[in-house]
């Protein structure tokens, strides 16, 4: 067991090239896309830049975005050297770091207050494993923009190591870092978002679970009021795990979707890593999960964009699944209602649970 699994980190270290960073320019190219991410960490700030260092406190920062007009969907696009290309690069053109969390707020209150009632929501993003700070941070803006999210864009920085061989220190990070998400949220809850969908990936929906829990066994639960929705993408959670997590959060905030593939490489290597079978996010059957109101939307007949050889992030990457998602209500708005001449599979139901086998529409 050991050597294919050694041969499966390898090749996924080989497949990762450079690593991302950040560019900093205040130029944009003519029909650039542009989002404003705001963002708390616990990662350290050093050498002008937030490593992999695990710190107690949040720090909170903004970032002004810039989306290349030239580049596939889904696709992120960096910098080949020191000097960014607007034309084709993901860039940063304003970052700003605040004073404290009351700066944080009182931004993020004003910021709400002048969107339409109806676009009130604050959405946050938890990366996964593997994922340095700048990969964090572009990766919720082109989510972002891809999808055309309506609110205010945050992203929760955990200090993962971003290598691929760190796969052990991130989960650890991810468990020191459930203090400092229910800061985080408190801190939107007091900020006055009313609506706050959280949306995590991987190794960062075992930590947003985590974080679920501890706040509902705390007592001091009514910010989980204030979840309109909660969506785990391709979750690296034990099953059992996820069960005995689920019941200590029940209720659990509505609607609850979970995004699975039985093609995502990188959580058969996870599977493999802790001696079993399967993961969260390639749960083939709803059985395991039937308990809860929960929706399963299986998204394996999709294959993933540039750059994700593991199907790891297909739900980020794939053209033809953003194009299917775009423009549909947002998930933390109530039920999910799928025009049928937008999505097509199957859907089953057992008992609480949902799952809806997506396929891609033809033309």
């Amino acid at each position: 067991m050991l050597r294919p699994l050694l041969f499966a980190l390898l090749t996924l270290l080989a497949a990762c090239g450079a690593t991302p960073r950040l560019v900093v320019t205040p130029d944009v190219a003519p029909g650039a896309g542009q989002r404003t991410v705001y963002v708390a960490t616990n990662r350290t700030y050093e050498d002008r830049h937030f490593s992999a260092g695990r710190e107690r406190a949040l720090e909170y920062t903004r970032f002004s975005v810039s989306i290349p007009p030239n580049r596939e969907v889904g696709e992120i696009t960096w910098p080949r050297g020191p000097v960014a290309n607007p034309e084709t690069d993901f860039t940063v053109t304003e970052a700003d770091r605040y004073s404290g969390a009351e700066a944080f707020r009182n931004d993020i209150h004003n910021a709400l207050m002048a969107l339409p009632p109806s676009d009130r929501e604050v959405v946050v993003f938890v990366h996964g494993y593997n994922s340095n700070f700048a990969a964090g941070l572009m990766r919720a803006a082109q989510m972002a923009h891809d999808y055309d999210t309506p609110g205010l864009v945050t992203h929760f920085a955990w200090p993962s190591a971003g290598q691929p061989l760190g796969y052990a220190f991130d989960r650890e990070s991810a468990m020191f870092s459930r203090d400092a998400l229910e800061t985080f949220l408190r801190d939107l809850d007091r900020a006055g978002a009313t609506r706050i969908l959280l949306v995590a990936h991987s190794l960062g929906a075992h930590l947003t679970m985590e974080t679920l829990r501890q706040i509902r066994l705390s007592g001091n639960d009514a910010v989980l009021d204030s979840l309109s929705g909660v969506a785990l993408v391709s979750p690296d959670i034990d099953i059992e795990l996820f069960q005995s997590q689920a019941r200590a959060v029940s209720p659990l905030p509505e609607p609850f979707v979970i995004i699975t593939s039985r093609n995502d490489r990188a959580l058969r290597v996870s599977a493999g890593l802790t001696g079993r079978q399967n993961r969260l996010g390639n749960l083939g059957e709803p059985e395991d999960v039937a308990e809860f109101p929960i929706t399963l939307i299986d998204i394996s007949a999709f294959r993933s964009g540039a750059g994700d050889w593991s199907n790891h992030s297909t739900f980020a990457t794939s053209p033809s699944l953003i194009h299917m998602f775009r423009g549909l209500p947002e998930i933390g708005r109530g039920e999910i209602d799928v025009p049928v001449d937008l999505w097509t599979g199957t859907v089953l139901t057992v008992r609480n649970a949902t799952q809806i086998l997506l396929t891609p529409v033809t033309q």
